[in-house]
């Protein structure tokens, strides 16, 4: 049966967080920090949104792009806190998440046997998606003595004659560090003497803890030659709502817009009034829920101080990425014994890239209570692993 399906699917490896969701799922009283989910309800006034347009029978197929007046709102809301302008009648595309705005990105921007510059640790559908794209991910193994940040010298060995997209996954799922505007300067001339398009996942930009998000997109010469990808699931906690969004130069955007419209048609029409409604009025919903993410993670890096386990600071999204190295077990072996053993779930750092192998991905979208008891139980664990060794 397998020689008659695609070779390119058959390659692709299993995501490792649904890995671990799955076992999870089948087990009781979990603390589960795997899965990058809020924890708080979407606000009120966006839900209310969502059930006046469907109260009102506003159910039907939208535009392909996605509603004029929610494009309006994105181009608003992209000119107050980034100050670049998106044309919402051709530069703007509203998608099924972020996830399937990276997906029609690949596949607008490159032709078989382009290069993919993929920095790692990072999202797990990076890679893929740019298999099926039929190009080439190179891989660029992010250092912990750079804070996990994209440096110039990493960026320009990587580039080939072939290189055609650098994804920028900042700030970053797994480890949750950040590149702020001179960091972004220091690697936006490199881009541009080689001539490749960006693709900046900036999904988390609102979940940021030192100072305020730069989108790359900004920057003098950038706009040109950039996908900026965001949504909704992260800062409004509106995650099954599924909607996301893609801004980019006209000619790019018409060409993701042909496969999002016989892929997809267009994305949930409740979810997009919903959407209007929190580009509007949900500023002060971020704040409230950025307040408290950064309680969770003050907490987090003081209990790995105290428990001695070495962990990069994060300023930005809702995780921490702790070295695990020195109890000699792969990421994987870790999360499955402290799974089996203190009934608490994280991600192996393995699942977001060869370079994340010796960490452990730990999500603080979860209530403070679940957190102190997740760390008491991480204290015993790793204080029986020391008195085993």
């Amino acid at each position: 049966m397998t020689k008659k399906l695609s070779e390119k699917v058959l390659n692709i490896k299993l995501s490792g967080i649904r890995k671990f969701f799955d076992l999870v799922s089948e087990r009781e009283d979990v603390i589960s920090l795997g899965v990058g989910e809020p924890d708080f309800e979407t606000p009120w006034h966006i839900r209310d949104e969502g059930i006046y347009a469907l109260e009102g029978g506003r159910t039907f197929y939208t535009s392909n792009s996605g509603l004029k007046s929610l494009r309006v709102e994105i181009s608003n809301y992209i000119k107050r806190t980034q100050n670049i302008l998106y044309n919402p009648a051709n530069e703007i595309i509203v998608t099924v998440g972020g996830s399937e705005a990276i997906d029609i990105g690949l596949r607008a921007l490159v032709n078989d046997g382009d290069e993919v510059i993929i920095p790692q640790p990072s999202y797990v559908s990076y890679e893929p998606c740019t298999s099926l794209a039929n190009a080439k991910p190179v891989i660029i193994d992010l250092k912990p003595e750079n804070d996990f940040k994209l440096t110039p010298d990493e960026l320009e060995q990587a580039i080939t004659d072939k290189t055609k997209v650098l994804i920028l996954p900042y700030p970053n799922n797994p480890t949750g560090a950040i590149m702020n505007k001179k960091d972004l300067e220091k690697i936006a001339p490199i881009i541009q003497k080689h001539d490749i398009y960006v693709m900046s996942d900036e999904i988390y930009s609102e979940l940021t803890y030192d100072g305020k998000h730069t989108s790359i997109s900004s920057l003098s010469g950038m706009k040109e030659r950039t996908i900026l990808i965001n949504g909704f699931s992260k800062a409004y906690a509106m995650t099954g709502w599924r909607l996301g969004y893609a801004c980019a130069p006209n000619e790019i955007i018409k060409q993701m817009l042909k496969i999002h419209q016989y892929a997809i048609m267009c994305a949930p029409s409740t979810s997009q009034y919903a959407a209007v409604e929190a580009l509007k009025n949900g500023d002060k919903d971020i704040e409230e829920m950025r307040k408290s993410y950064n309680q969770r993670r003050r907490f987090l890096i003081d209990s790995f101080k105290k428990m001695n386990i070495p962990c990069f600071e994060p300023f930005g999204a809702f995780y921490v990425f702790p070295c695990i190295k020195e109890f000699a077990l792969t990421s994987e072996e870790f999360a499955t014994k402290f799974l089996n053993e203190q009934n608490v779930a994280a991600i192996p750092g393995s699942a977001f890239g060869r370079s994340g192998e010796g960490y452990l991905r730990i999500s603080y979208a979860y209530s403070l209570d679940n957190l102190k008891k997740a760390m008491e139980r991480l204290n015993k664990f790793v204080t029986d692993l020391r008195n085993n060794k």
